[in-house]
């Protein structure tokens, strides 16, 4: 496993991050596909016996289980020291009209209740998971620099937002001496490049780690398309996400090309739709989701991957320009 800077911090990551959101309680949230503390066990085991130290949770996940299982998984398989834990907030956890949002009041009381679930003294990394629009950016950035000053935080980061938002708020962090964000969570993938025009060079410039979320478009871009389906597994019909972002007719034949070239190679498409986003120099660490045996093998195996122009040419030439999504 190869182990990178996140940004410019000196913290090391490896090249890939789990994702979280997999694991908790299907009757808790929204996605029925959720494994439950036992079935994830095996998963965090391989992704930790494969070089894997980074692990992304989020509060809202299965409305904090994921927190849970990720904090007792994490705890059975290694030293806190060796583990790179980041989890989110900003989501709602309740109906409380205080329970959520990046106020002071949620942020101070929400990273509490994140480091009680995960069973730690500290996050390494702590993201807003959207923009707010309803609170002051000071207030915001005040608070986070606060809970990093506090010890309950290593280091801050942000996700799907407007290049504005991001440059604007980490202005306002600079103006008062206050904790920049030092990486961006972000939605990129060969089915979705929008981040390419702003927020990818403005990281690439100003040294932002990116680890961007859904590197293989929510599994659509695992298997060849059937029609115009999504596909037919649990999540494809019930991920609220994909079925708002994907469904053009260009995005069928991205997906098809990705299929294309990954038969010429003999390999399966999760390993070329991954391939793609890591060829990019700004990427630090896709995050992957892993739900059934071969997921993170066949993630790992994505590392070794070697595209030709003509091949990353192929995948990106059925590719039209859209409205950016993501951010809500």
């Amino acid at each position: 496993m190869e182990y990178v800077r996140l940004g410019q911090t000196g913290l090391r990551v490896s090249k890939l991050c789990l994702g979280c959101m997999t694991y908790g309680d299907p009757d808790k949230g929204h996605h029925s596909w959720v494994l439950r503390e036992e079935e994830s066990k095996p998963f965090f085991r391989e992704a930790w016996e494969a070089g894997i130290n980074f692990f992304d949770t989020a509060d809202m996940y299965s409305i904090g289980a994921s927190e849970e299982v990720t904090g007792r998984a994490l705890k059975e398989l290694a030293p806190r020291d060796q583990t790179v834990i980041a989890t989110k907030v900003y989501n709602p956890m309740s109906k409380a009209p205080n329970d959520r949002g990046l106020s002071r009041k949620h942020i101070m009381a929400s990273i509490d209740d994140s480091l009680r679930r995960l069973d730690t003294d500290y996050v390494d990394l702590y993201q807003i998971h959207r923009f707010d629009y309803h609170t002051p950016i000071e207030e915001t950035m005040e608070a986070l620099h606060d809970c990093v000053k506090a010890g309950k935080v290593r280091y801050i980061g942000a996700s799907s937002m407007w290049a504005r938002q991001f440059m604007e708020m980490q202005h306002v962090a600079d103006m008062n001496g206050w904790t920049r964000f030092v990486s961006m969570q972000n939605f990129y993938n060969a089915a979705y490049r929008e981040e390419e025009r702003e927020v990818l060079p403005y990281c690439a410039d100003n040294g932002i780690g990116v680890i961007p979320w859904s590197p293989m478009a929510r599994g659509f871009l695992t298997r060849r398309p059937e029609g115009e389906s999504l596909g037919d597994t649990d999540r494809a019909k019930t991920d609220p996400v994909a079925q708002r972002v994907f469904g053009r007719p260009e995005d069928f034949d991205v997906a098809n090309a990705v299929c294309d070239v990954a038969e010429a190679k003999g390999l399966p498409p999760a390993q070329i739709a991954l391939a793609w986003v890591l060829k990019n120099d700004t990427i630090t660490a896709p995050i992957i989701g892993a739900s059934k045996p071969g997921h993170i093998s066949d993630a790992i195996a994505a590392l070794e991957v070697e595209l030709s122009e003509d091949e990353c040419k192929q995948i990106e030439a059925p590719y039209r320009p859209q409205w950016p999504k993501g951010h809500q």
